[in-house]
């Protein structure tokens, strides 16, 4: 990455009946975005040096850091009011600046806690030391969702005292532990979060090179089942063949939730059809790592498969490691299951399906029990209007390709919650993820030129409203 920008050589096609801003415009904004481009990175690095883990075993303070140097980097980049803000959770740093009087207010959300780094021997650099290979940065949070933080921050400054909207910006502290009190921050501060379009940035696009806006988010219902075949474990050779042990129990009883094909099995669940992208077998399997010879889940679509039917997943079991195992017939069994509900599907209904599903199915006798965890809403936008319109434009301007509408199978379930608190507001789902940023795993990575690409597009988007 050598931080060169290329302007796009395709026409721009219009907004509604003129393009929003005139060529001489887009032209000063995108150099602007791109003489700001190595201080933007640099301050990604330094964030991405923070090792802001929400997860309840590590280290709080890291989070309460990271907190701190978003509020710096706002307070730095005009806005004026910048408060660090919680609701009994982690901190979260809200930024407000008042627009010319009639102009309407535009929501900036990003968050700035991260996942797990999971094993170091696993990372090709160290999680939390920035490393740049081929294009990409490498580190945890680079992309999810620092890099977020990172496109606000480029708009913010590249418009400056152009800015013709009110602008709040809402960096969240505790997205990747679940959002335990979203809800209750939106409702203690709802006047302050209060905005007329509502941008989102911690999706992706449709590959290096096609940008897209999200128009569908998967709903979750993750939770516990529980199997007991015996008050106390006993010896394998003594009573094998006639007793059943837990861990057989629990095999059997998960193998139910999937049919031959490896389609979701449970009764109830809600399932529709995704857009046709022409998204292909070879390369679904080049995105996802797919081993030679495994063969893909499902039937249908991929589309659909991905973004518009359930998925389920067992995500952990509480069973001796192979290399603690004795001969033994355990007792009880616990295993730890995550289910993405299709847009449309409530997640209370869903969970007492799978619920149903799992107890009816119990193997010879056994006893089962299941215990409810997170809980979140699915979401589908409506892609339509006049600022969908804008939006596609500056898409188009930064990257000289058509954007995509394309469903993503993760969850988000704050959505929902800020849509029915602001049912007026149009929410856009943007940000920078690839088919190969790994968000959430080993070796995450952010696409810098898709980076830098984003920065130009949500300075044009924001520019254009605050002209119309």
């Amino acid at each position: 990455m050598t931080g060169a920008f290329t302007p796009p050589s395709h026409p721009t096609p219009p907004a509604g009946p003129v393009p929003p801003l005139g060529v001489d415009d887009v032209g000063r904004l995108r150099a602007r975005v791109q003489e700001l481009w190595p201080a933007l990175r640099s301050d990604l690095e330094a964030l991405v040096r923070i090792p802001s883990v929400s997860a309840a075993a590590f280290d709080a303070g890291q989070v309460e850091r990271s907190a701190q140097a978003v509020a710096a980097l706002l307070a730095t980049a005009g806005m004026p009011e910048v408060e660090i803000l919680r609701a009994g959770g982690a901190p979260a740093v809200v930024a407000r600046r008042p627009g010319p009087e009639g102009a309407p207010t535009v929501l900036l959300y990003a968050h700035h806690d991260v996942q797990p780094p999971g094993d170091p021997d696993l990372w090709q650099t160290p999680a939390f030391e920035p490393v740049e290979r081929q294009g990409r940065l490498y580190g945890r949070g680079a992309a999810d969702d620092k890099a977020g933080i990172i496109l606000h921050l480029a708009s913010l400054r590249a418009l400056a005292d152009e800015l013709g909207v009110g602008v709040t910006v809402f960096v969240e502290g505790e997205e990747e532990a679940g959002s335990p009190t979203f809800e209750a921050f939106l409702h203690a501060y709802r006047d302050k979060l209060a905005a007329d379009v509502i941008i989102v940035a911690d999706s992706g696009n449709w590959r290096i090179g096609v940008p897209a806006l999200t128009s569908s988010l998967r709903g979750l219902v993750d939770g516990v089942v529980e199997v007991r075949t015996l008050d106390h474990a006993v010896h394998s050779g003594m009573f094998g063949g006639a007793v059943l042990d837990a861990t057989t129990g629990m095999l059997r009883l998960l193998a139910t939730l999937w049919d031959d094909a490896g389609d979701v099995a449970v009764a109830g669940l809600v399932a529709t059809e995704a857009d046709d992208l022409g998204y292909t077998p070879e390369a679904l399997r080049a995105d996802a790592g797919v081993l030679e010879g495994v063969q893909l889940l499902g039937s249908g679509r991929l589309e659909s498969r991905l973004w518009t039917r359930p998925s389920l997943t067992v995500i952990g079991i509480d069973a001796p490691s192979v290399a603690q195992a004795s001969n033994t017939l355990l007792p009880t069994v616990r295993a730890k299951f995550s289910l993405r509900l299709a847009p449309g599907q409530e997640p209370k209904a869903a969970f007492e399906a799978l619920r149903d599903h799992l107890v009816r199915h119990a193997p010879w006798g056994a006893q089962v029990d299941v215990t409810p965890g997170e809980a979140g809403q699915p979401w589908s936008g409506d892609v339509g209007g006049a600022v969908y319109d804008v939006a596609r434009w500056a898409l188009h301007q930064a990257w000289g390709h058509e954007p995509v509408h394309m469903g993503v199978g993760g969850s988000i379930p704050f959505i929902a919650a800020l849509q029915e608190v602001y049912p007026a507001a149009t929410v856009l789902v943007t940000g920078v993820e690839d088919p190969d940023t790994r968000a959430h795993g080993t070796n995450e990575s952010v696409h810098l030129e898709e980076l830098l690409r984003a920065c130009v597009a949500q300075t044009l988007l924001l520019a254009a409203l605050g002209r119309r």
